[in-house]
């Protein structure tokens, strides 16, 4: 069985992050995606709202309608320790960008390289100009754009999953924080996190 892994924060999970997970499934030949979401992910420590809970099950409700898909929570921080034991690493151009920068390896290069190499097959989704080695480019068959999770949060709930839109509709959790906020007091606090 090929299992590959997308790790991320989906805050929250867009059209796009499905369309990586498709392309990846289908293109690299995978029986299962993991979407690997950190516990306090790397660079995002202040994220605080939605609840990590409420996250995890918007996209557990994604991966319910999809037999290839699949979520899990997790204390790893960094991509490599997410891709241990899994065949294929998915990841977005700005996260391709991080893995190859040095300054993420206390400024040394050469615990860089052992790090990089030491990561399955990747599939890397192009994205603003940044240049993807073409091993590692994964086609998604249309173009990102300004899809985003920060556009998703300015407003633009028509980037969202169906299953993101509809809790942001019933709660405001990504395009209005004082609804979620009055929401949640008012006794619909998430059953605490695994």
């Amino acid at each position: 069985m090929r299992v590959g892994v997308y790790p991320g924060s989906f805050n929250p999970p867009t059209v796009a992050h499905l369309r990586i997970a498709e392309a990846a499934v289908h293109r690299r030949r995978l029986d299962l995606l993991v979407l690997s979401v950190s516990r306090v992910a790397l660079a995002k420590e202040q994220v605080q709202r939605p609840l990590l809970e409420h996250r995890l099950e918007v996209l557990r409700a994604e991966a319910a309608t999809r037999p290839w898909l699949d979520v899990e929570l997790t204390d790893h921080r960094l991509l490599w320790d997410s891709a241990r034991g899994r065949d294929l690493l998915a990841m977005g151009a700005d996260k391709w960008l991080q893995v190859n920068d040095p300054a993420w390896y206390g400024g040394d290069p050469a615990a860089r390289d052992r790090a990089l190499a030491e990561l399955p097959e990747l599939a890397v989704v192009a994205r603003a100009g940044i240049p993807i080695p073409g091993a590692h480019r994964l086609d998604v068959g249309f173009d990102l754009g300004e899809v985003s999770s920060t556009a998703a949060r300015a407003g633009r709930a028509d980037l969202m999953t169906a299953a993101a839109a509809r809790f942001d509709r019933e709660t405001g959790a990504w395009t209005d924080p004082g609804r979620y906020e009055r929401w949640l007091h008012r006794g619909r606090q998430p059953h605490p996190t695994p």
